[in-house]
């Protein structure tokens, strides 16, 4: 008889005893009925052990891994020259008095300087007839715009190809090359989903340029965010080594495929800490094959700027828990949010039936949705939470983003209240407040259409200053309620603190800057 059936065959006898007798009943392995069971109880644990070797799984995987190198020529600026303008005026070389423009040409004169610069990167084969996937910050322009002029692709057998670039994505920080090549060893893609924190993985690049490297460790962590927003920002975190030039290169699973992208470190030094971070495999491969298509990443947008639920403050002060939605700071006028009725300090719990967490975050949720979609959004507004149905949007690009974010303060159809500026500040919340006038909001470098209350000064024993408001920040809005005088201000803290509430939450805007949310403790403890 088996160890298995052994045990069962005890168990029953344990039951039956126990009925016998009158007792409660026993188990020998998860002992009292209904009673917890240690985590790392023997009964529970599975045995497994650490591979006695990658060796075998690295020799079938190493040669689809490439190195990838780059060349581009970059202006130069040249220190002024402090004799240029007394040449200038004394016909100097190179002058028009001088009859010497030749010359200064010759001399470099009237011609942008240029440097060569380059990078050093990793990528992978995923096609016989090779097609590579890297980062796209390998081969970005490095002055934040364009492509590099030249990408060279080294295998580990030292042959060379020259690279074309197909397709760039800088949302998702991924690239797909291609080089003119045939029976290329190349790697299949796994499945990212199925990964566990403590699963082991391998990533294989070409770390400093030194040439093909193999780490090894385990999977620290999923779904962790690095920037606190964004549909991207959700990376597999390893303790392998992984150090400048591994970016681009892959993360295998024990099975030998390809789970994520090596793309960057979270380090004070540079070098590795033990803090690697991996595209996952289910958020690249969807952009890579839109890539290779010739097709342009399809993916959802809402039109909102957000902020994570993650201040005990602000969710006091909306009575929410914290980590349980996201608040909107932000709407893009004409938008799908704009469209559904959304508004500036709603709070989004739920995207297309699904909870939003700091894991599943709006963003992750609505780029993952189809485009022309409808989907429900939960929301939760001055403590009332309803559904609004909305037409899921294309993303714009990021230069677009770029413009909607730049595009100055919302205009949320505040007026002024016409009421003089206050003679002397009024104080509240540790803050010195004073109605905004057109001088105090060129002051503070404030849009001319900005409305609310401009904070003069700040208490530095107070709350507020350890939440880091400061002098020219403005007060658009208090608990959802826009503010343009410092009696406002106050009337809303006093029936705060009548209604029980432990904090108050403020809508700030800081010179040119997106508006923010910020939760003020006003208990005075």
């Amino acid at each position: 008889m088996s160890s298995k059936e052994t045990g069962k065959v005890r168990y029953a006898y344990g039951v039956a005893m126990a009925l016998l007798l009158g007792g409660t009943a026993f188990s020998l392995t998860t002992g009292r009925a209904g009673a917890q069971v240690a985590q790392n109880s023997p009964s529970v644990m599975a045995p497994r052990g650490a591979p006695q070797s990658f060796a075998d799984l690295v020799a079938k995987l190493q040669p689809a891994v490439v190195n990838i190198s780059t060349k581009q020529r970059i202006p130069v600026k040249t220190q002024q020259d402090p004799f240029e303008e007394f040449f200038k005026r004394f016909g100097g070389p190179g002058t028009p008095d001088s009859g010497g423009g030749d010359q200064g040409q010759q001399q470099g004169q009237g011609q942008p300087r240029t440097r060569e610069a380059g990078s050093l990167g990793s990528g992978f084969l995923i096609s016989p007839d090779g097609y590579i996937v890297t980062n796209n910050h390998l081969i970005q322009g490095l002055t934040g715009t364009g492509t590099v002029d030249t990408v060279t692709v080294t295998l580990t057998d030292r042959h060379e190809y020259q690279a074309r670039i197909i397709g760039r994505d800088e949302t998702s920080d991924l690239a797909l090359l291609k080089i003119d090549g045939r029976n290329l060893p190349y790697v299949n893609w796994g499945d990212s989903t199925k990964a566990r924190v403590g699963d082991w993985i391998i990533a294989i690049g070409d770390p400093y340029g030194v040439g093909s490297t193999v780490t090894a460790g385990i999977i620290s962590a999923l779904h962790r965010g690095i920037t606190g927003s964004g549909a991207y920002d959700r990376y597999i975190q390893t303790d392998a080594a992984i150090n400048m030039g591994n970016s681009g290169g892959p993360m295998f699973d024990l099975d030998g495929n390809v789970i994520g992208i090596n793309s960057a470190l979270i380090s004070p030094t540079g070098a590795s800490v033990g803090i690697g971070l991996a595209i996952p495999a289910e958020l690249a491969k969807p952009v890579i094959d839109s890539l290779r298509r010739g097709q342009r990443p399809s993916r959802g947008y809402l039109g909102v700027g957000l902020q994570p639920l993650d201040d005990d403050q602000i969710a006091s002060a909306l009575g929410l828990t914290k980590g349980g939605g996201e608040l909107v700071r932000s709407v893009v006028p004409g938008g799908a949010a704009a469209r559904a009725g959304i508004q500036q300090g709603d709070v989004i719990v739920r995207v297309n039936n699904q909870q939003v967490t700091p894991d599943q975050t709006v963003s992750y949720l609505v780029a993952n949705s189809p485009v022309g979609q409808r989907i429900p959004i939960e929301v939760v507004r001055n403590g009332k939470r309803f559904t609004v149905n909305t037409v899921v949007d294309q993303r714009p690009t990021e230069d677009q983003l770029a413009k909607i974010v730049g595009g100055g303060a919302n205009d949320n159809g505040a007026t002024t209240g016409g009421g003089p500026a206050t003679a002397a500040p009024q104080k509240a919340l540790g803050l010195s407040l004073a109605t905004l006038t057109p001088e105090l909001a060129r002051a503070a470098n404030l849009p001319a259409t900005a409305h609310g209350v401009i904070i003069t000064g700040v208490d530095a024993n107070s709350d507020a200053s350890d939440e880091g408001l400061q002098r020219g920040d403005l007060i658009i809005s208090i608990n959802n309620q826009l503010v343009t005088s410092p009696a406002q201000v106050i009337n809303i803290v006093d029936a705060a603190r009548k209604a029980g509430r432990n904090s108050v939450l403020l809508l700030v805007k800081r010179g040119n800057s997106p508006e923010a949310f910020v939760g003020i403790d006003i208990s005075g403890k």
